[in-house]
């Protein structure tokens, strides 16, 4: 028999350690690791960002220990995600902008999890949520999210069947990891060690190729290479300030700040939220698969390549959408920009951005290639990206299959045999 229950009446909550408890100046380049906002997936935790502290650190901070069957929000941003807990990370701490779940023996915490990837679950958590500019999240609101809880050997078959999709999920994900950790090696081959592939295929510099001194940038480039302002070279627009109760006549996907993080290259559209707005109030904020988008607030800075729009699709005013002048610059502008999120950025582009604004960003200086060497490097890019592409669609569809079955699989409608 299926019963609605609240989270808190079926899990205790923990916040993460901050103030006295714990500082940044504490992390470590390895050790222990820990689970912070910016490692956290849906369902799943992300790990190619991840911070570390030592042994003793984790024993002062014992009450914070992750264990097998957890389940860890984030406190701000994209809070509709959460990350489960599966033997791999036993151990592991949860960090200071984090919520842990942790549930009675007598639920299984899997199917829990796979519950909470319900787009009306998720709804649920962003409309509770409070925040103007972000999203926040706190133990209060999630006490009282509300779940269908069936008997546990129901819990238990619905979960052996859904984690068999999301294996396949699990194994797309790490292959697009993989790809855009290889993506990104191969920008930062070519055009920060400067070891392209010369006339002769062999490394740039490495191999004795011209370096000259650039005054805007204050290091040496392979010569004939140029700088200029990326205000020469892209468009840009801010994106719509919009009512969210306004009546329109058509329906748009929206970017909101939530769908932009640091740790992935290509947007996932499955990600967006739809509104209903006047088409003549949001059509001059139509994006297409020419633009990169860029984080005013949240992560300032941080950056989205749009590879293929197949809807229409708007960005909201705390984001603004760059358009290269040529498509030959989108991929390794994309890159650039992307090197720069975190630090407060100069006019020479050598650190990361903190204040987002057009101006900002006109004014940088960005180092333009040989046309010839850009046009190699897409060639590279491109069939990394598609696979990339290809693997968030398919599991997007798994998702959808997912999303489809559960409620058919509780409402006995569909059975496990």
């Amino acid at each position: 028999m299926n019963k609605v229950v609240k989270i808190g009446d079926i899990a205790s909550l923990k916040t993460g350690p901050f103030g006295t408890q714990f500082s940044a100046k504490e992390y470590t380049s390895e050790g222990i690791p820990v689970i912070n906002v910016k490692n956290i997936g849906y369902g799943q935790i992300l790990e190619n960002e991840l911070d570390y502290i030592h042994e003793s650190t984790r024993d002062r901070l014992s009450e914070h220990i992750l264990k097998t069957g957890d389940i860890v929000f984030g406190r701000k941003g994209s809070v509709d995600r959460h990350a489960y807990i599966s033997e791999n990370y036993n151990g592991w701490v949860q960090g200071s902008d984090c919520i842990r779940l942790r549930f009675q023996e007598d639920v299984n915490t899997r199917y829990i999890s796979h519950y909470l990837k319900l787009d009306h679950v998720k709804k649920q958590i962003n409309h509770a949520s409070i925040g103007s500019t972000m999203a926040s999240l706190n133990t209060d609101i999630l006490k009282n999210i509300k779940i269908i809880l069936p008997e546990l050997s129901v819990q238990n078959s619905i979960e052996s069947v859904l984690s068999s999709l999301e294996s396949k999920v699990d194994v797309n994900s790490k292959i697009c990891f993989e790809l855009e950790a290889m993506a990104k090696a191969i920008y930062d081959y070519w055009f920060v060690q400067f070891d392209f592939p010369d006339e002769n295929g062999k490394p740039y510099r490495t191999s004795g190729g011209e370096m000259v001194w650039n005054e805007q940038l204050k290091r040496e480039i392979p010569k004939g290479w140029e700088t200029v302002r990326l205000g020469n070279i892209c468009d840009f627009r801010n994106g719509i300030n919009y009512d969210k109760d306004v009546e329109g006549d058509q329906e748009y996907r929206i970017i909101n700040v939530r769908n932009i993080s640091s740790s992935s290259l290509l947007l996932n559209e499955a990600e967006l939220d739809k509104i209903t707005l006047p088409s003549v109030q949001a059509d001059k904020y139509l994006l297409s698969s020419d633009g990169i988008v860029i984080a005013r607030s949240g992560t300032p800075g941080a950056t989205r390549l749009l590879w293929k729009i197949n809807e229409p699709t708007i960005f909201c005013g705390f984001i603004i959408c760059s358009t290269p002048h040529e498509a030959l610059h989108k991929t390794y502008l994309t890159y650039c920009l992307k090197r720069l999120e975190g630090t407060s950025a100069t006019k020479t582009g050598g650190s990361i951005l903190q204040n987002v604004s057009q101006d900002t960003l006109k004014s940088l200086f960005v180092l333009i290639p040989d046309r010839e060497v850009l046009r190699q490097f897409n060639a590279v890019m491109s069939p990394i990206l598609e696979k990339i592409h290809s693997n968030i669609d398919e599991n997007n569809e798994l998702t959808k299959l997912r999303d489809w079955l559960l409620p058919m699989l509780m409402n006995g409608q569909a059975r496990v045999e």
